[in-house]
């Protein structure tokens, strides 16, 4: 019998994919009710609760024992949700958050860089253990639900914690080297910024477009800050992290790859030449705003924004971008 599945989300994400899925025996259909298996990547949890628990959400719309395999960034406490509807409504629910090695890796979504840490209720049958090897290169079953989503956040926060500290490493080298000189490739040291780190590689080469994205980036940064909410600690390094992201997103970067976070450095030239507009900071925050500026207004940026419910910073649309 044919394996059936429908996607719903990203869809840079399943035209990725989509060759490997059909290599492991499993053909796509648009029709979610007809499918065995649906498959689901949301960037905002805003959308990930309606297309589960909308007027049309897959909750009530799926055939009774279909199997559901969300891949979006979530909050442990949303994902346990999720699969307690799921549950009541005779779905199977498997949480498989999709979590990169790499931020920066040339083939984002290749199979090598992708890990799946799984959680479910129900025993991962063989055809979905299927279904999951062909997407990831790694599938590590962690326990109950909520649990994977939680690996993932956890997964998340040093990843892009490296991101920045990279950038800003580099940032400093390349204006400090103005005034004391650039070294000698043969003189670079091992801790130098411009060695072998793949995030300063992939800023030097100027892959600022790639499958992954910040828009990507973000949603996992604030499922994990919403997590951290819950867990009522405070991230403040993931919170700035995710306060440059934001900004890149403003300027018109939410769809390039996170190593374009170095146009944020730069001057404006630099970002114009990527397709980046400053004057949408200024549009956003509401004054005159340079990023060169040293007293730069992140008071737009409090507690109360969230990205991942989806928040439109004083009308700026960020689906525009």
């Amino acid at each position: 019998m044919a394996k059936l599945y429908a996607y719903v989300g990203v869809p840079g994400f399943i035209e990725a994919v989509q060759p490997r899925l059909t290599e492991a025996g499993f053909s796509r259909v648009e029709d979610v009710a007809s499918a065995h298996y649906v498959l689901t990547f949301c960037v905002s949890q805003s959308v990930l609760e309606d297309v589960y628990f909308g007027t049309e959400g897959l909750v009530t719309t799926v055939a009774p024992g279909t199997v559901l395999v969300d891949l979006s960034a979530a909050t442990p406490n949303f994902a346990r949700e999720v699969n307690a509807v799921a549950c009541v409504n005779d779905l199977i629910m498997v949480e498989a958050p999709l979590t990169v090695r790499s931020l920066v890796a040339a083939d984002a979504f290749g199979r090598d860089n992708l890990l799946g840490p799984v959680a479910s209720e129900s025993e991962i049958a063989p055809e979905v253990r299927a279904l999951l090897d062909a997407l990831f290169g790694e599938v590590v079953e962690v326990g109950a639900p909520g649990r994977a989503q939680l690996l993932r956040n956890t997964h998340t926060l040093p990843l892009a914690a490296n991101l920045a500290s990279s950038i800003e490493a580099l940032a400093l080298d390349d204006a400090a080297a103005r005034t004391v000189g650039a070294l000698d490739a043969d003189q670079i040291p091992l801790f130098s910024p411009v060695s072998t780190d793949p995030v300063v590689q992939a800023v030097r080469q100027k892959r600022f477009a790639g499958g992954y994205t910040v828009e990507m980036l973000l949603a996992e940064l604030s499922a994990a800050l919403m997590a951290a909410d819950d867990a009522e600690i405070i991230l403040p390094q993931a919170e700035a992290t995710m306060h440059l992201l934001e900004l890149l997103a403003v300027i018109g970067g939410a769809d390039m790859a996170p190593a374009a976070l170095s146009l944020v450095y730069r001057d404006e030239a630099a970002g114009a030449e990527a397709g980046l507009d400053w004057t949408r900071a200024e549009q956003a925050y509401g004054h005159d705003h340079h990023h060169d500026d040293d007293d730069e207004d992140w008071d737009r940026f409090d507690d109360d924004d969230d990205w991942n419910d989806g928040a439109d910073y004083d009308g700026f649309d960020y689906s525009s971008n």
